[in-house]
Order: structure tokens, then sequence, then C-alpha cells
């Protein structure tokens, strides 16, 4: 997963896309995650041959004008991009169950590596693979729960390096949800949350019952 910033005007797309197939690799999808005055941010999801050095795409990506690296990572063989429509299509359909599917859905949907579901009383509901936790129903660790402060206003953070044991430096968003709820997505090594990403996942949260 590559995460570029480029000119938002005319031909900007095409050139990145040019340039990663130039360093080798194949793009598997590619998403809008914002805009700004002149500027877009896109994700692009790539699959690079056997031996390729990821380095590669960021020399091949900064030698265009105005664009910019400002993320690359490994991530798990298969994934995609998924949707906020088609998350929230799921979460319709099966509205008693609809935080357990965002939070089971949010690392694809915002690119993280895990994702959890937070009680009031700080037990984990939910939790998506990869996520901090021995079990679902175990209780959170209050010594970084806290870190999280306040769960009851959207925002992102930061967790210091050995946060948890064995645990880098891993950038968090979090969203209050229905009954005391919090959902919790986690990037480690970054990039930040961005604020349109923030909204996004508020604007689902709130949508759960």
């Amino acid at each position: 997963m590559m995460r570029v910033r480029l000119p938002d005007r005319p031909g900007s797309l095409g050139a990145v896309a040019t340039a990663l197939g130039t360093a080798g690799a194949d793009i598997n999808a590619i998403e809008i995650v914002e805009r700004g005055p002149g500027f877009a941010i896109n994700d692009f999801m790539l699959t690079m041959p056997p031996g390729a050095l990821p380095d590669t795409l960021i020399t091949a990506c900064t030698g265009l004008d105005g664009v910019s690296v400002l993320w690359l990572s490994r991530y798990p063989e298969n994934w995609g991009l998924a949707s906020d429509i088609d998350t929230l299509n799921r979460m319709t359909a099966e509205p008693g169950r609809a935080l357990q599917i965002l939070t089971e859905a949010a690392p694809h949907v915002f690119h993280s590596q895990w994702a959890l579901l937070l009680s009031p009383e700080r037990a984990i509901e939910t939790a998506s693979g990869l996520a901090p936790v021995d079990e679902p129903g175990s209780r959170v660790d209050v010594s970084w729960c806290n870190l999280l402060a306040p769960l009851d206003v959207p925002h992102s953070g930061e967790l210091p390096d050995q946060w948890l044991p064995g645990w880098g430096e891993t950038t968090v968003a979090v969203a209050p949800a229905a009954r005391g709820r919090t959902v919790v997505l986690g990037r480690q090594g970054g990039p930040e949350f961005l604020e349109s990403e923030l909204r996004r996942l508020a604007h689902l949260a709130a949508l759960a019952l």
C-alpha cells in the first residue's frame, strides 16, 4: 500500500501510474483519500514482482514534479480496498451486528493494521485480525487504554513505542459509537489518520445502533 500526494490537475494520476508501472508495480486498486486546494492524496494497492525493492517505487514517484510519497507499507496478500458504501450496506442488512461488521471491515476500509470495538467498561467486544489482544472479552490494559482518551470525541493520536511490549509507535483513530462503545483503529508506523478519514469513521460509527 502506498499513499501519494500529487497535484490535482489533469494527467497527474496517469503520470504516477506510468511511473509505478515502469518500476514493475502492478496496480490493483486506487482510492482518492482526500482532496485539498491544488492537491489530492491517493492510496495505491500494488503488487510487486519477486525480489523487487519497494524503494524503487519511491524513486519513481518522487522524480515527478509535485509528487511525494507519504507512506509505503506491506499489506497481507490479496487485500483490496473496501468502500464505505459496501460496509454500510452490510451494516444495514444486519443492524444487530453493525458495529461488529464495521470493526471487522475497518482495516480494509481505512487501510489500517487492526481495529477494536471497546465496551463502556473497556472490555473488547470485537477485534479484527492482528489486533493487540488475546481474545474477545478480555479487558483492555488501562495503562494504554488511557492513552486513547477522550473516548467520547472523534480524534486521532499516537501510541508511543512499547505502549505494549513488542509494539512500536502506532497511529490511532478513535470514534465514539452507540451506548458508550468506542471504535479504535491502529496503524503501526503510520501514516497519521487524515481528517477526512476520521470524519468517515465517525460517520459510520454513528450510524451503527
